[in-house]
């Protein structure tokens, strides 16, 4: 008996007994790792020859574009059954005159999106010139890294980085400068 009870007294022991070492680094907050926040803008304007076809947008003072940060442009291509179908620049439509792009280029401070191709823009139809709705999407380069997120599906990027569309601040670019 007395065997038995040293027996339990040493399991007991052991199991109560903890071990303790250095406390690791914080793990990254946030639900499956990320709560990183990126911010989307909207901007609507009109390609025309007055402004190059070319329309600009000047981040705001009050936010920073940091060097390793992933700029997206989306452009609203259609609604389907009443939802926006957005789509990854560039994007290219082709006709039988030639091709049309739409593209852009961006630093830490602003970003173009222009028309480009082998077509003479003023062939184009209004249909692909006024009132173009583009969403930009400042994605943090952690959240850009993750593998689990595709930056070129408007809806993954949106869902990773908790964004509705009633965050989204939208903005009307002058249509004879395409300036904000």
């Amino acid at each position: 008996m007395k065997t038995f009870t040293l027996f339990l007294l040493i399991i007991a022991t052991a199991l109560f007994t903890s071990c303790e070492g250095d406390q690791g680094p914080q793990g990254i907050p946030g639900e499956d790792g990320y709560d990183i926040l990126g911010t989307t803008f909207e901007i609507e304007g009109t390609f025309s020859a007055s402004n190059d076809y070319l329309l600009y947008y000047e981040f705001p003072s009050s936010f920073t574009v940091y060097d390793g940060d992933v700029v997206m442009i989306y452009i609203l291509w259609e609604v389907t059954e009443g939802l926006d179908v957005w789509r990854a620049l560039p994007q290219s439509v082709f006709f039988n005159e030639g091709v049309l792009h739409y593209n852009f280029d961006y630093t830490l401070g602003d970003l173009q999106i222009f028309i480009d191709g082998t077509i003479e823009p003023a062939l184009l139809s209004s249909d692909y010139l006024q009132d173009q709705i583009f969403r930009i999407a400042v994605i943090p380069s952690e959240l850009a890294q993750n593998k689990s997120v595709d930056i070129s599906d408007y809806n993954s990027v949106m869902k990773a980085m908790k964004t509705s569309d009633t965050a989204i601040q939208k903005i009307q670019i002058d249509t004879t400068t395409g300036l904000n």
